[in-house]
């Protein structure tokens, strides 16, 4: 079994450090983060970070990385009050992926990637065309991380867009069928194969499957 202590995992070469501490969790979710701003400049970046907060507000959270010169990104949300997260399909996730990239401030990813622009009324932000789990946000609250310098952004669901027959009876979004990607690690994509739905868990109750997705 590989054991890597505290002392070496800082003495490993950055970039593989990077990469180990990045991909020990696993697969996480996939988002492309849609902003504007107050001059109606379009921003785009690819974010893996995104975590639920509650349902009732339904609040979502996201991690943003330390601020640059030449990051839009919260700046648009705090200036406009509103953003977008939309899902990745595997048939235009290197165009995606290519939204990571240091672009200049003032210049739009939609633009420079070939990624579609979708609006709806009266929301300022701009959502993913190509994307078919959608959901509009209005910021609500940042709080500021002080041992890395990042930032964690609270969002209330104000909008969501999902192609049809994609949310179940239940409410349960179907990921597969909308074929929505993830990442583990900064550049490595899969896609999630669902496994089974099981009932709600209750102490006493043995778990008991739902539905299933896959023959075993």
């Amino acid at each position: 079994m590989t054991n890597i202590g505290t002392e070496e995992i800082y003495q490993l070469e950055k970039y593989y450090r990077v990469s180990l501490i990045n991909s020990l969790i696993g697969y996480r979710a996939l988002n492309l983060l849609g902003t504007s701003s107050a001059d109606g400049i379009t921003n785009l970046c690819l974010i893996s970070s995104v975590f639920h907060l509650g349902a009732n507000p339904p609040l979502i959270g996201l991690v943003l990385r330390p601020q640059r010169e030449h990051n839009d990104t919260l700046k648009n949300i705090i200036s406009t009050g509103q953003y977008t997260l939309n899902n990745v399909l595997p048939y235009w996730y290197m165009q995606a992926h290519q939204t990571s990239a240091s672009y200049p401030s003032g210049v739009s990813e939609f633009d420079a990637c070939g990624i579609k622009k979708q609006y709806i009324k009266d929301f300022k932000a701009p959502f993913v065309g190509q994307s078919t789990v959608r959901i509009g946000l209005e910021f609500k609250e940042v709080i500021d991380i002080e041992i890395n310098g990042t930032s964690i952004v609270i969002g209330e669901v104000v909008h969501i867009l999902a192609e049809d027959g994609l949310i179940g009876a239940d409410g349960t979004i179907d990921h597969g069928k909308a074929e929505t990607m993830t990442v583990a690690g900064l550049d490595t994509y899969y896609l999630p194969q669902p496994i089974g739905q099981l009932a709600y868990a209750k102490p006493g109750v043995e778990p008991h499957i739902l539905k299933t997705d896959v023959e075993f």
